[in-house]
């Protein structure tokens, strides 16, 4: 019977029903993370104090390191699990599954481990002086020190329960988890609270994280007749083609987001010397345009299970045109939530913080982030694609090229011709770059000129 329903969304139904079946809870659930994202900030930025607002900015390269475990075991044994659906080898579907689980619950626990035992260098490498340590610390206190593990393993477990086509129940677990931090919120950070700032900001985030994980495992629990995703400890082998086929997708996801912590934390270093405003403004800029650029990231993600199922089956058609699909229908969106931002950006910025030298800055930097909003979706789909095909190392030479080659360098050049406000310019600018190198992958890739596995 699960083989049969597999069947009829992966194989049988029309590309748009299909699209929509899979990306539409996933785009729900990127936005309500989002949110919760942005209640962080919105509550904290109730406080009027630009320490605790920097305190969130200057920890998120951290929280974002997690990404790189998520994507290591996540998006790798997804696609691992996928391609073995596609491919009729539901043993192999079991295993990668408990493989993915456990070696994300040891890479968490060690990840805390690590950030506790190097706390005071890992501050310092993040920006932190005198006025913002104390702060920032406490809000790594309970989203890394306390919370790596439940933040990791719920997103790994989503990608899992994703990779069968369940993005519905992907997402309500995720939800479940980002509803409950923006209750929590409030409580916890304001003064009518807790009063706890920053700190009460992550607080809040372990218990959501926490709640996420408890309904995933009661979820697989009461389908575990039903399901391929396996966190049985029996069901746990290190089969070498397991370990090089959730590796050579996930490594390279992982190395991606690594860069992406670097260039994260070099932003913030440049943006710090320029003083507690400037850094509380960069961070409220960059989570404002996290919004459409979480859609077309969820976007991206939703699709994937339904190329990687096609693609290993055989069916390049049914692939090529969801991905065509895809294109005809996000780029024009991006396109018209990037006007709207550049037109209001003051307005945008000032609904978070009623400061106006914040808003000022903000402003700037928001118009200049918004214009890579369509180019980040050809990016994101065209890095999907590859992982979606088991194509770990373009994957792996796209986040090369977009972090060391491009944004990097370009953060150390704008920086010194336009000091600051040069330093929101180098993602567009990359990005351009990289949308010309995504078209043409995808052709070659349609063309049967490159393929995975």
């Amino acid at each position: 019977m699960i083989q049969n329903e597999k069947a009829e969304l992966f194989e049988r139904m029309p590309i748009p029903r299909a699209v929509a079946r899979l990306t539409v809870p996933t785009i729900l659930s990127s936005l309500v993370m989002v949110l919760y994202n942005l209640a962080d900030t919105y509550f904290v930025g109730m406080l009027n104090d630009p320490v605790q607002n920097a305190a969130v900015t200057l920890a998120a390269p951290v929280l974002l390191a997690f990404n790189a475990v998520n994507n290591l075991f996540g998006v790798g044994s997804s696609s691992m699990m996928s391609r073995a659906l596609g491919r009729k080898d539901y043993d192999t579907v079991y295993e990668s599954s408990a493989f993915g689980f456990y070696c994300a619950l040891l890479s968490g626990l060690l990840f805390s481990g690590v950030c506790i035992v190097c706390r005071t260098g890992l501050l310092q490498l993040l920006g932190a002086d005198v006025r913002t340590a104390a702060a920032t610390e406490g809000y790594l206190l309970w989203t890394v020190f306390c919370g790596a593990v439940p933040a990791i393993l719920n997103v790994v477990l989503a990608y899992m329960v994703r990779s069968e086509g369940a993005s519905l129940h992907a997402s309500i677990g995720t939800m479940s988890g980002c509803f409950l931090n923006m209750v929590l919120d409030p409580v916890f950070i304001l003064p009518q609270g807790l009063g706890l700032g920053a700190a009460g900001a992550g607080l809040a985030t372990f218990l959501s994280n926490c709640a996420a994980c408890l309904y995933f495992f009661v979820l697989l629990y009461r389908k575990r007749k039903t399901t391929f995703v396996c966190v049985n400890p029996r069901r746990l082998h290190i089969r070498r083609f397991i370990v090089l086929g959730v590796c050579g997708v996930g490594v390279p996801a992982s190395i991606q987001n690594l860069l992406n912590v670097t260039g994260m934390t070099i932003l913030n270093n440049f943006t710090a010397v320029y003083g507690a405003d400037a850094v509380a403004a960069m961070g409220i800029s960059q989570k404002i345009n996290m919004v459409p650029m979480q859609i077309a990231l969820g976007f991206s993600q939703g699709i994937m299970p339904l190329v990687s199922y096609n693609f290993s089956s055989g069916n390049r058609r049914r692939m090529k045109d969801t991905v065509l699909f895809a294109i005809r229908l996000m780029l024009p969106l991006t396109v018209l939530v990037s006007a709207g931002y550049f037109a209001g950006a003051e307005g945008i910025v000032r609904a978070f913080m009623e400061n106006g030298e914040i808003v000022a800055y903000g402003a700037r930097f928001l118009r200049a982030l918004c214009l890579a909003q369509p180019l980040l979706f050809l990016d994101f789909l065209a890095v999907g694609v590859f992982q979606a095909l088991g194509m770990g190392k373009s994957a792996l030479l796209f986040a090369i090229l977009r972090k060391i080659v491009l944004e990097i360098p370009a953060l150390f050049l704008l920086n010194r011709l336009f000091p600051l406000y040069g330093l929101a310019w180098a993602q567009p600018l990359a990005e351009l770059v990289l949308a010309v190198a995504a078209l043409f992958m995808l052709k070659r890739i349609f063309n049967g000129k490159a393929g995975g596995e």
